[in-house]
């Protein structure tokens, strides 16, 4: 399929084998630093729990990113989810399920269930698709757990978190979802592209522990370098 269908790297336009990004430019993406804190995900200085978290824990446990939410990662995930760029996606869902190769594993528990964050039935009919089940595919598949895609039901369609000053944020997602099946003693990993201010994945833990589940994590793409 390379020879056939050779892919042009998505950033500089070179010839890139099979992948959506060359070797060249994939050193150069913007990673998430490892000292980021481990619960939210945010830069922190020693890779401890940064001060918002201990002073007010999130409902969910633990968060890990690849990489900032900034050029050119930025546009690739807009290509997915706009534009449909299948390939990006399944780069970017490569580099999720690299990442993500360890993660819930830390204490030896281990994961339960990968869930996909869901979108509104609206917002699916519009897009025709739901990117975060593409990414979240491929690393159900390499950690041989199953994929949650009925589980939860969203039933607002949310506004824009970045049109939101940080009060209306923290308000929006309250009451966005329902979960539909008992998940006592479950861990479950959430799979997201991008994480913003944390409030909606915050209200879709709080969700699932309301069912039972004993660890929520976050899995995403892309993390905001601050909150915003």
């Amino acid at each position: 399929m390379d020879v056939l269908a050779p892919q042009d790297c998505f950033v500089c336009g070179a010839t890139s084998g099979g992948e959506a990004v060359c070797a060249a430019c994939a050193d150069e993406l913007p990673r998430r630093p490892s000292t980021a804190c481990p619960q939210c995900g945010l830069p922190g200085l020693d890779g401890g729990r940064c001060g918002a978290c201990r002073r007010s824990a999130p409902a969910f446990d633990a968060t890990r990113a690849v990489f900032d939410f900034a050029f050119p990662v930025d546009a690739m995930i807009h290509a997915l989810k706009y534009r449909h760029q299948l390939a990006v996606g399944r780069y970017l869902g490569d580099a999720l399920a690299r990442c993500g190769a360890d993660f819930a594993a830390e204490d030896g528990a281990g994961a339960d269930l990968v869930l996909p964050m869901p979108l509104h039935p609206r917002r699916l009919a519009e897009r025709g698709f739901n990117q975060a089940v593409e990414l979240a595919r491929g690393f159900a598949r390499a950690r041989d757990l199953p994929l949650g895609l009925a589980v939860v039901r969203k039933l607002r369609d949310l506004p824009a978190q970045a049109g939101l000053d940080r009060e209306a944020r923290l308000r929006s997602p309250r009451g966005a979802f329902e979960c539909v099946e008992d998940l006592s003693g479950r861990r479950v990993i959430v799979v997201d592209d991008v994480m913003t201010t944390g409030a909606t994945l915050d209200e879709l833990a709080r969700c699932l522990k309301g069912r039972g589940a004993s660890w929520v994590g976050n899995l995403v793409v892309a993390r905001t370098p601050s909150p915003s």
